[in-house]
């Protein structure tokens, strides 16, 4: 056996470098190493380690102590393992190989997947099914049956001494792993381990309320009955468009019966050339974005009227404290900005190509299929590049994926009779079988009016799976960018259900369990992760304001929740019986507190903090809090709805489209501070005009209204949607 030195390290790990903290994979296999053999003081340099083999040992278990942040593949195979609660401190492992360790046993597997939170991939085989299962199911019934235990027989000591906490401990950890079963007889080991630990948490929350218990699941769904999407007017024809008074229609999609299973189309582009030219009127759809808003009067009027008697008490009370916090408002956003990045400039955006590639049977006369949603396909943490110039967008009976360079589509994925309002893409393991190490994938869901999640997997154009979310319409989808195999759906019948769609394997079989499903107040527009928290909260516009949940799973044995609490604004307060602002039709984070917002009717964007907003202690009745504003940005004054805005953190930048076919931007960091101070709406940065496309034989387009933007992460390239089936592709000039 060779001692484990520095320089076996280096010699061992790739790539070739000098230094430990470089190393990002690392052979170890067949060395007879034992526990002792592994030096923890040496490994725990190895933070960029992500893939470590370790099989053909003699390890019986593991170092508890070694933190290893970046190790996602760990083969353990060959080895004498024994304990293996001794790799709990592996907590971002994602693939794990024990095969070939005699000792294991069926309940030793099910603690990895309960102790390793992230683990997908055992033994070259996809558990996420079973280890959520485990996690949250399996778990929740304990903790039913820890707590009927202790209301049975046991009660707090009183006084509350350690000696008698201890000694009351000891007895209710005993009687609880002796009475509570559940689970077949071969997993009694697991159970009873996992007795133990969740009933002396248990005890601490008594003792201690503000310790949180480990968490309890959220129950497996068996009837598929899952978040629909948002919906969408039908399409009419008017050729008197211009400046259409308020929508106040809102059609509901029509039932539609099931189509056969989705397919892919070959792709087909059609580029318009770009050409500046005057405006002209050509034929429009009076039809908007899905739904306008037309929410119950008499929530609106309640919160008005509430609203208004708190605010009269303030006044009454507060002028001094106005003061206060006006200063305050403004010291937070200065250190917001600054918490930016200031060095870098305005950029400047340059149309590039305008496609159309959502035709309905592929005419290309076809101007009136609404694009609703775009994304940019997300980079591989270790990727160099590339990635994101690709560009999904969904509209009609399609989603596109775009190289926005070239203009040209890459994929197409299309199902007849369908409706696709919303996209997301995300990254999941894929096993290959066999000894193969899994493979991180990227895929896209996608969703609309027949309340079906389509799942897609472009590289290899395969859309591998689909399953039923919803009975209604799915109005909005968003992966946990976080844990990617954790999906949110939003439909028509105001809810928002969070899935585990698990991995895929290499024939792509893949299974899905609903873990949670929130009571929405109604169509949920908007679905915001709080980019340091994206599996405790959840923000949701909908069409009757801004509500946040706590989603942490495990947590709370319910896997149906209603709001934690509603985020109101300052315009609510000039609410009356023909401006209704309650409707929030753009939500997105600009970095990791500030939130950039917008109310339908208001003609401005909020920006407002996410962190001190959260920090309010709700109203004890009406469980509202209101948003500390930071800013506004002044905005189109219009009265079309859902015209969606989005965010670059990395560029800091805020776009939104208009109904004119223009595209306001806002570069945060360009701001001037007397801005903020003198309560005066921001300025955009930027209004890029409509490109105003032409082709042969077609009239010039009036500019249409953008349904939707995108941009990558560094903002080289920009794509809007329009509500006129085209999507719009802008390139950043390198040269400004």
């Amino acid at each position: 056996m060779e001692k484990i030195t520095e320089k076996v390290l280096l010699e061992k790990g790739s790539p070739k470098t000098g230094k430990l903290e470089q190393i990002e994979t690392l052979n170890l296999s067949k060395m007879g190493l034992q526990l002792q053999d592994l030096p923890v003081k040496l490994l725990s340099r190895l933070r960029s380690l992500e893939r470590w083999d370790l099989s053909g040992n003699r390890l019986q278990d593991f170092h508890k102590s070694l933190e290893l942040p970046a190790l996602r593949f760990l083969d353990l195979s060959d080895n004498q393992m024994e304990d293996v609660t001794t790799l709990e401190s592996l907590v971002g492992l994602e693939e794990l190989k024990m095969d070939d360790n005699l000792y294991i046993t069926v309940s030793d597997n099910y603690k990895l997947m309960v102790l390793l939170p992230n683990l997908r991939i055992y033994n070259g085989k996809d558990v996420s099914t079973t280890a959520n299962h485990l996690r949250y199911v399996y778990s929740d019934n304990l903790r039913t049956r820890i707590i009927a235990v202790w209301e049975k027989s046991f009660s707090l000591p009183d006084p509350i001494t350690a000696e008698k906490l201890v000694a009351l401990e000891t007895s209710f950890v005993s009687t609880a792993r002796q009475q509570v079963k559940f689970g077949p007889s071969s997993v009694s080991d697991f159970t009873k381990w996992k007795v133990e630990i969740m009933a002396k948490e248990y005890l601490r929350s008594l003792t201690d309320p503000d310790s949180k218990e480990e968490s309890a699941d959220a129950k497996e769904n068996e009837g598929i009955s899952t978040p629909v999407k948002r919906k969408q007017t039908e399409s009419e024809s008017n050729t008197s468009i211009r400046l259409t008074p308020r929508k106040k229609l809102r059609s509901d999609l029509p039932a539609s019966p099931l189509q056969e299973s989705p397919r892919k189309s070959s792709l087909r582009i059609k580029t318009l050339t770009e050409t500046a030219a005057t405006v002209r009127m050509s034929p429009r759809k009076t039809s908007q974005p899905p739904s306008t808003p037309s929410r119950g009067r008499p929530r609106a009027e309640r919160s008005c009227k509430e609203d208004g008697a708190q605010t009269k008490q303030r006044q009454e009370g507060g002028k001094k404290q106005q003061k206060t916090s006006q200063l305050q408002r403004d010291d937070d956003m200065i250190h917001a900005i600054k918490s930016l990045k200031n060095t870098q400039q305005p950029v400047q955006l340059k149309p590039l190509h305008v496609l159309q590639c959502h035709s309905k049977q592929d005419k290309p006369e076809d101007f009136s299929t609404q694009l609703w949603a775009c994304a940019f396909q997300p980079l591989p943490d270790s990727s160099g590049g590339g990635g994101s110039r690709l560009v999904a967008t969904c509209g009609g009976d399609s989603v596109c994926v775009i190289d926005c360079e070239t203009g040209m589509v890459m994929k197409k994925y299309k199902v007849s009779g369908e409706e696709f309002f919303s996209l997301s893409w995300s990254t999941v393991l894929m096993s290959r079988g066999g000894k193969a190490s899994a493979q991180h994938c990227s895929i896209l869901a996608a969703g609309g009016k027949r309340g079906l999640v389509k799942l897609i997997h472009p590289r290899n154009n395969v859309a591998y799976g689909e399953f039923r979310a919803s009975r209604k319409s799915l109005s909005v989808l968003r992966f946990n960018h976080q844990q990617g195999n954790f999906l949110f759906t939003g439909s028509y019948d105001n809810k928002i259900v969070l899935w585990d769609i698990g991995g895929v394997d290499s024939q792509y079989n893949f299974k899905v369990v609903q873990l949670l499903m929130l009571e929405v107040s109604a169509n949920p527009l908007h679905i915001c992760l709080p980019p340091t928290s994206p599996s405790t909260h959840l923000l949701t516009a909908c069409e009757d304001g801004l509500h946040c949940y706590n989603t942490q799973l495990g947590t709370n044995s319910n896997t149906k929740r209603s709001e934690e609490m509603e985020i109101t604004f300052p315009i609510y307060k000039k609410e009356d019986k023909d401006h209704d602002y309650h409707t929030i039709d753009g939500l997105s984070f600009l970095n990791d507190d500030i939130v950039a917002s917008k109310n339908y009717m208001h003609g401005s964007i909020y920006l407002w903090s996410w962190s001190r907003t959260k920090a309010q202690r709700p109203d004890k009745k009406t469980r509202t809090v209101c948003a500390v504003v930071l800013a506004e940005l002044q905005w189109a004054d219009t009265e079309i709805p859902y015209l969606a805005l989005n965010t670059c953190p990395g560029r800091a930048y805020v776009v939104c489209g208009d109904n004119k076919g223009r595209l306001w931007t806002y570069h945060i960091t360009n701001l001037q501070i007397n801005n903020f101070q003198t309560g005066k709406a921001i300025q955009p940065t930027e209004v890029l005009e409509w490109p105003t496309p032409m082709r042969d034989g077609l009239s010039q387009l009036e500019g249409p209204s953008i349904n939707n933007v995108a941009m990558d992460p560094e903002l080289h390239y920009l794509a809007a949607l329009s509500d006129k089936n085209m999507v719009i592709v802008w390139k950043r000039d390198e040269s400004s």
